[in-house]
Parts: structure tokens; sequence; C-alpha cells
């Protein structure tokens, strides 16, 4: 796992740690000393440490004037035990939401695991971006992860499914918030 690093073709486009209006804005990365880890494994330096003990994720891209952010998610996604959505929530998705974003693409292709809990922060995420016009969209997540998600109603709340599941690394970023607007709203 610590050769899987976040996606870095857009860091020409935009970089989170230099961007005043991100939740990481200051953060300085190592590239040599591996400390953060998913279980016993340690995650590549690049990954940002948001609260949760499992799961990990960098924000690739963010356009304020569009109102729309692109989250890379890698590790165990887990409600059950460690309430991954709160600190997610709470840590990366409200600090974006008060800069005005309330469109979110998160790609979850590294995301190894799902464990479900309640759906309170799902709906509670819905409600302040549906009330902006905005929408959630997990993208590329794995067929068992989906499936997991589905068993605890998350589509009530977030756009996901076989038709999120795009090649993604090839685009823009706004064309692929294109692409998955167009799913979404069209």
């Amino acid at each position: 796992m610590h050769q899987l690093e976040p996606h870095f073709r857009w860091r020409l486009d935009y970089t989170a740690e230099e961007d005043s209006r991100s939740p990481f804005f200051g953060r300085e990365y190592s590239e040599f000393e591996f400390s953060q880890k998913v279980y016993n494994y340690y995650i590549h330096p690049q990954w940002d440490e948001f609260g949760s003990e499992t799961l990990y994720c960098k924000i690739l891209y963010a356009n304020y004037a569009d109102n729309y952010a692109i989250i890379e998610l890698i590790g165990e996604w887990n409600d059950c035990i460690n309430n991954d959505i709160m600190f997610l929530k709470d840590n990366v998705i409200d600090p974006l939401q008060e800069q005005g974003i309330f469109k979110f693409i998160l790609i979850g292709e590294n995301v190894l695991n799902y464990h479900g809990s309640d759906d309170a922060y799902y709906e509670e995420w819905y409600n302040d971006v549906a009330d902006e016009g905005g929408w959630i969209a997990f993208v590329s997540m794995l067929d068992h992860v989906l499936d997991e998600m589905e068993e605890h109603d998350l589509q009530n709340y977030v756009n996901f499914g076989i038709e999120f599941n795009i090649a993604w690394r090839p685009l823009k970023p706004k064309l692929m918030y294109e692409a998955i607007r167009y799913l979404i709203e069209d």
C-alpha cells in the first residue's frame, strides 16, 4: 500500500496544501518518511489524515467558481467502529462547504472495505448540499464496497453505482466534473 500515491497529474492545476481555503492548507509532506498506516500497512506520505484511523484522503481539485471538489480516498471506510463519516464530514466536507463547495466527487478505487452504521451523517450531508443545488457522487468504488453501501441505503443520499465507475485518470478535473454532473443532473 505504501506505493499507492494520490493521483498526481492534476498537481499543476491544484494542490490543497497551497490553497488557503482548503482544510489541508500549509501541510508539508515527506517523500521518504512513512508514518501513517491502515492497520499494519504503511501508506504513502502524500495522503492526508483527517481523524480516521483507517481512512485517508487527498483533495485532488477544488473549483470554487463552479462549487465542486474532487477527493480521492484510500483505506477502509469503517462507520461501524470508527465513525469515519463523522471525521470526513467534520474535518474535510464541512470546511469545504463553508468555502462554497456543495458538489462532491469522492473517488474510492482504493477503498478496500466499507462497514456501515446508520445513515444520519449521509442524510445531513445530502440535506446540506441539496439546499444549495449540490450533490454527492462516489466514483470508481469496488463492487463489494458498492454492495455494502447499498445494504445501508446510502443511495438515498449519494449517487453511486456501475455508471459512476468511469476511467477518470486520463481526464482533466473539469472534464471529470462535467461527466459526473451529466450523470446526475441531465
